[in-house]
């Protein structure tokens, strides 16, 4: 005869854990979470890490397994939890067997996060309870609330990181600069956010607009900043290249405000991109008190892009570096150590084509350091003899050769002429649309204005080149004449400070010809 026997079950259905498990105590841990640092948080945050603490050491069938924590970290995305993460690491470890939370949205706000970590902490026998919405993830239905749940607070996140964008906006719109003043050089936070001088930092930041024009490299001045004990705009001994580079081509030093550089297109991930026109920009001139004049801060700018030219690129720290040609082939002149290991070390200068052409090496001469500073020191001194009247023919003639008036009254009526034609483009193209024409001679016509408007760019484009360029040679020439009015009779030794801010390059001719062309355009052989 047929018997059918039951077999009692021996694994608690809701936990899933198992009958002698049950005897023992469960390792509980409490996870708290705010979003901010503000203090109103802080309170909240004290108050979770109490309530958890006090509630799991109540219950005498749970063993207290620790308060997990994250301090003003945004939950929709799991990346920088270190304290969330370090749960998860220890209950995979099985050392927790249940950990406690407010509710989904301090767990986590993203949807895939929350479930992928629910899941594989339900494979390893963890569970989770959130107090709020009273789910336990060992219910038959705790993954089905959750998923509602957790999308629900992801929405939610999205509603307020639109909310957030939106003020943003609307105060780049109004003109409102925001700064991170922590680490931001040369300026403190005044009343109501506004930007003021520091004075101190402000010497710092006129100090590297200084060696970028007298022809340093980014990675120059970081050294010399980094030895002569600067601090970084974020209060660190050691400079970098790209805060140096940050700061000469940062326009708030000269007085205005680009807004919006940067934007986050996910809200999940907060990773902030470089802004190339996706969301509107907003520039505030003369939004505050300038640390570096506007023509000095333009012409760093016109010399970063002229060293992005591979002829005139930088390479190299030493400040003969990229600044002595060859005349014979072109090439730049290089340093070659002699003797490296022994007594008879020394350091020559000569061609960097000399010996690449193994059939005819380049003729040019070499020089030790001491030959071209004693050469250059003597070019100086001839400069000198001509200081007064360099002086004077310069302001004679500085208004007439570098005014830049003509072009742009013809740069504003090349502007006029351009919006005309896109008038004129924009009126054929609704004609086209609300009536029947001649299609062959609508493209025609619109071919020909499409034309004027490319025709129109270019001559914009190379006459607004021209205005740049010679307000560049202007301002160049200008701190030239500043830098020769301090020369006080005749110059006896070389110096870094008056290679740097009086000559552009040197051509060697010859052993003894070597023409050192200053930047106002004067060649002199030393």
């Amino acid at each position: 005869m047929r018997e059918v026997r039951v077999i009692p079950a021996i694994r608690e259905f809701a936990t899933g854990q198992g009958v002698d498990q049950l005897r023992l105590k469960r390792k509980v841990a409490g996870y708290a979470r705010v979003s901010t640092d503000r203090d109103d948080q802080f309170t909240s945050y004290e108050a979770q890490v109490d309530y958890y603490t006090t509630m799991i050491k109540a219950n005498a069938e749970w063993e207290f397994a620790g308060i997990y924590t994250d301090e003003g970290i945004s939950g929709t995305s799991t990346n920088r939890r270190e304290g969330f993460k370090q749960m998860i690491t220890d209950a995979l470890a099985g050392k927790i067997d249940l950990i406690v939370t407010k509710s989904v949205s301090r767990f986590a706000r993203n949807t895939v996060d929350s479930l992928t970590t629910i899941r594989n902490l339900k494979e390893n026998k963890v569970e989770v309870y959130f107090e709020k919405e009273n789910i336990k993830t060992f219910d038959s239905k705790g993954e089905l609330l959750i998923t509602i749940m957790s999308s629900l607070a992801q929405e939610e996140s999205r509603s307020i990181s639109e909310n957030v964008k939106w003020g943003l906006r609307k105060r780049y719109a109004d003109g409102q600069v925001i700064v991170p003043f922590s680490c931001f050089l040369g300026f403190d936070r005044g009343p109501e956010g506004t930007l003021v001088v520091n004075p101190e930092q402000a010497r710092t930041v006129r100090y590297i607009y200084t060696l970028f024009l007298q022809g340093m490299s980014f990675n120059g001045i970081a050294t010399r900043l980094t030895a002569e004990g600067h601090g970084t705009p974020g209060g660190q001994a050691k400079w970098h290249d790209s805060t140096v580079s940050g700061i000469l081509s940062n326009e708030k030093y000269k007085g205005d405000a680009l807004l919006q550089k940067y934007y986050i297109p996910d809200f999940l991930t907060k990773k902030a991109v470089v802004n190339k026109g996706e969301v509107p920009q907003y520039y505030v001139q003369g939004n505050h008190e300038a640390i570096i004049d506007p023509e000095i801060f333009d012409l760093v700018q016109q010399e970063i892009a002229n060293r992005q030219v591979p002829d005139r690129r930088l390479r190299g720290d030493h400040l003969f570096s990229r600044r002595i040609r060859c005349a014979e082939c072109g090439a730049f002149y290089g340093p070659k150590t002699w003797h490296s290991n022994d007594q008879y070390r020394k350091v020559v200068w000569q061609c960097n084509n000399k010996h690449k052409n193994k059939g005819k090496p380049c003729p040019s001469p070499k020089f030790s350091e001491d030959e071209i500073k004693a050469l250059y020191v003597k070019a100086v001194n001839k400069l000198i003899g001509d200081k007064d009247e360099i002086i004077r023919a310069f302001r004679e003639i500085r208004d007439e050769v570098f005014s830049t008036a003509d072009e742009e009254a013809q740069l504003a009526k090349l502007r006029e002429e351009r919006a005309e034609i896109v008038r004129l483009m924009e009126q054929l193209t609704t004609e086209n649309a609300s009536r029947v024409m001649d299609q062959d001679g609508y493209k025609a016509r619109f071919e020909e204005l499409s034309q004027r408007y490319v025709r129109g760019n270019d001559e914009l484009a190379a006459l607004d080149e021209a205005i740049r360029d010679r307000q560049y040679r202007k301002t160049r020439t200008e701190l030239f004449i500043r830098e020769l009015e301090k020369l006080d009779g005749l110059v006896t030794e070389f110096s870094d400070e008056l290679w740097h801010s009086l000559v552009d390059h040197a051509t060697v001719h010859g052993k003894d010809d070597v023409r050192f062309m200053f930047r106002n355009g004067v060649e002199i052989t030393g």
